[in-house]
């Protein structure tokens, strides 16, 4: 809807909504730009503590989608007004852990009466305004690297339904834990032209959005794309989300698969993730060794396709 709106005219604004980026980023000096982002969302699992976790990690991963150095953050809180205060506690205890380990400060916050919970922050972070690493950046001829395994929305849906076995949901929430900090730190040290986090449109829908804002075609190597413990099991077992539904709906037809790509592959390239990993446009004579690097810094990725000049399809599934 913001897009039908009237653009405001600032020189500032290095990255707005017109893009469908992570962040929006705003040049303060020289030398320094902020980076603005808001997410909140209802419970993933059942745990209070670390559904607060769950919740900080992606709320600072747009941050660390764009380049940035996240700062300080805003609790956003919907909660039951004759709910359990011990659980709400819990929720911002876990949430205050993860913004503990990322160095960002929570100043404060806001809470509204709400029937259903949900939780989330606004981030405030910094950046060079040269070493904005946007979508738009994606260059024909550069590797895609994808970090975080795939698989949190299907095993999520599991999970509410019973479904979901002790394995599966130990490789989800500790995936959804996980802070993309490292990894941003990482990837800062090589020759990345562009940079996405996946989550809520899963990897097809924000690969799009990457593809759209850099006028260029990916080949995305369904084979090589990682995957959560249970993921194709639980896309077999009709645990889709209406999520899932939506993205592809909406992204498919910009799609072309190969013939051998099966349905449950197909179908799990929508899933919408949450806190999920860093798509990673690099140069090619660069890709093996920032893979190697994040390996090393015990972040799990892989080279999953590559970027190519702008042709229809937009997006190649083989």
């Amino acid at each position: 809807m913001l897009g039908k709106l009237a653009r405001q005219q600032d020189a500032n604004v290095l990255v707005g909504f017109d893009k469908a980026d992570d962040a929006g980023v705003y040049q303060i000096s020289p030398e320094m730009a902020l980076v603005q982002t808001v997410d909140f969302f209802t419970p993933v699992v059942d745990d209070p503590y670390t559904f607060g976790q769950i919740a900080a990690v992606n709320s600072l991963s747009d941050v660390y989608a764009m380049g940035g150095k996240p700062l300080t953050s805003l609790a956003l809180v919907c909660f039951p007004e004759k709910g359990d205060f011990d659980l709400l506690e819990q929720i911002l205890a876990g949430g205050l852990s993860k913004m503990m380990e990322a160095g960002c400060t929570v100043i404060g916050g806001h809470s509204i009466r709400d029937d259903e919970i949900k939780f989330g922050y606004s981030v405030t972070g910094t950046v060079h305004p040269k070493r904005v690493l946007a979508n738009s950046g994606a260059r024909p001829g550069d590797k895609l690297i994808l970090t975080k395994a795939l698989g949190t929305g299907v095993i999520s849906t599991a999970i509410k339904k019973g479904k979901a076995r002790e394995q599966w949901i130990e490789a989800a929430v500790a995936s959804m834990t996980q802070l993309n900090k490292t990894a941003a730190e990482v990837v800062a040290k090589f020759e990345v032209h562009g940079m996405t986090d996946i989550t809520g449109f899963g990897l097809i829908g924000h690969a799009r959005e990457m593809a759209i804002a850099s006028q260029v075609s990916l080949r995305i190597q369904a084979g090589k794309v990682p995957l959560l413990d249970g993921a194709l099991e639980c896309v077999s077992a009709g645990y889709i989300p209406g999520g899932l539904k939506a993205n592809r709906d909406f992204a498919e037809c910009v799609v072309k698969y190969e013939p051998a790509i099966s349905e449950e592959s197909k179908t799990i390239l929508f899933d919408p993730q949450t806190a999920g990993g860093l798509l990673i446009a690099v140069v090619a004579a660069e890709s093996s060794r920032l893979l190697g690097d994040l390996l090393k810094s015990g972040i799990g990725a892989a080279e999953i396709g590559e970027v190519l000049e702008n042709a229809k399809p937009m997006i190649t599934v083989c």
